[in-house]
């Protein structure tokens, strides 16, 4: 279900056109510090609004890499009363992360006794592969994959270690077509919180075609002396990217997801380029993942990779300055999106059997949540920071 941040109205009213450009170049400084200074538009930084890059930064998930950027630009080249806020969302989000290690570590442990196959999604430790650095974005949760079969032996592992099930992810909706529960444990003054899938994509989108290859292909990274299990490169690219159609579809920023695609691609040879093509088609993914590559390419400059020439075809009747304000300022109301259908049967290769599924089980979550699920007041999410 999309989510709509009290910033959104403001945003729209305000146009922040200079702004987000402003945000964009300091995105494309991230990635190639060889730029120099950086650029936004005609105005001067003084000129910019501080608080609109503030809200576009948090509501993308980029607010540490446009920091960074910050410190490969010149002098002034920040408007006032930005570095400062942004210096406070990085301790933010450092505090964050940190429990959230924490937490990745202790459950660890239990899956572990427990002999329950998973593996980690996203998070800091992705960030950390990606980007050298644990404390990219803000993460207020652990993500964990498990097979579908294995689902009811990790949530009964999960249990034991004080873990319970949120009320509003109980219903079918969430179990059966989202594919996921959250699980929270009190501790004191703060709240842990699992998300538990074994599914990884909404209905409206294509989904893996096989979980279990997830679990197969994983890999291990070291954290605190112990061996931790997470998503293998080409895995960790392709969920970046289904990551961007499901933003994509629910209309939300992505820029944060988008970034990590280009990082994800940006690590591979022309050989693994090929095979991970190959991957995603097995997966049935093969739309998805060009989606997030023509976002990367849109977002941050072409790549002139295998990749990015396969991206240019899909939605292509979509022009790169709207995708690009799809990706980063989905609030405009000038905006003119396209049919979810239409996203639908592009991603599905334009095959009508694979359409016809994909539309029957989104239609039958669709049912299922007006029938099952009780409206909720929708708080602000823990991952902003």
């Amino acid at each position: 279900m999309a989510v709509q941040d009290a910033s959104y109205d403001r945003l729209r009213a305000a146009g922040c056109a200079d702004e987000v450009a402003y945000v964009q170049a300091c995105l494309r400084l991230f990635f190639n510090p060889a730029a120099g200074e950086v650029q936004h538009g005609s105005m001067p930084a003084p000129a910019v609004s501080a608080a609109d890059i503030a809200d576009i930064a948090r509501l993308n998930k980029v607010a540490v890499f446009v920091l960074k950027a910050l410190a490969h630009g010149p002098a002034g080249a920040a408007p006032p009363g930005l570095l400062g806020w942004l210096d406070s969302y990085r301790r933010r989000t450092m505090s964050m992360n940190a429990a959230c290690i924490g937490d990745s570590i202790a459950i660890h442990r239990v899956l572990r006794d427990r002999q329950v196959d998973f593996v980690f999604l996203k998070g800091p430790l992705q960030q950390q592969l990606l980007y050298g650095d644990h404390f990219m974005k803000p993460s207020g949760d652990v993500d964990i994959l498990v097979s579908p079969a294995g689902f009811a032996a990790a949530r009964q592992a999960l249990r034991s270690a004080g873990y319970e099930v949120a009320g509003k992810s109980r219903s079918v909706w969430w179990v059966r077509f989202l594919g996921e529960q959250h699980m929270v444990r009190g501790d004191g003054g703060r709240a842990a919180t699992v998300d538990l899938h074994h599914r990884l994509q909404q209905p409206g989108s294509p989904s893996p075609r096989d979980i279990d290859g997830f679990l197969r292909r994983k890999r291990e990274v070291t954290v605190a002396g112990a061996a931790m299990p997470l998503i293998s490169a080409s895995d960790m690219l392709l969920l970046s990217c289904i990551s961007v159609a499901k933003a994509f579809f629910n209309r939300e920023p992505c820029a944060g997801y988008v970034c990590d695609v280009r990082a994800a691609a940006s690590r591979l040879s022309e050989a693994e380029q090929q095979m991970v093509l190959d991957h995603a088609a097995a997966q049935g993914l093969a739309d998805t993942l060009l989606l997030g590559l023509r976002a990367a390419d849109v977002l941050l400059g072409g790549a002139a990779t295998l990749l990015s020439d396969r991206a240019v075809r899909i939605l292509a009747r979509i022009d790169n300055a709207d995708l690009f304000h799809m990706v980063i300022a989905p609030w405009l109301s000038s905006l003119r999106w396209p049919q979810r259908r239409t996203v639908l049967w592009e991603l599905c290769g334009r095959e009508p059997a694979r359409y016809l599924a994909e539309a029957g089980w989104a239609a039958s979550a669709d049912l299922s949540r007006r029938l099952f699920e009780r409206t909720v007041t929708v708080a602000p999410a823990r991952g902003d920071g």
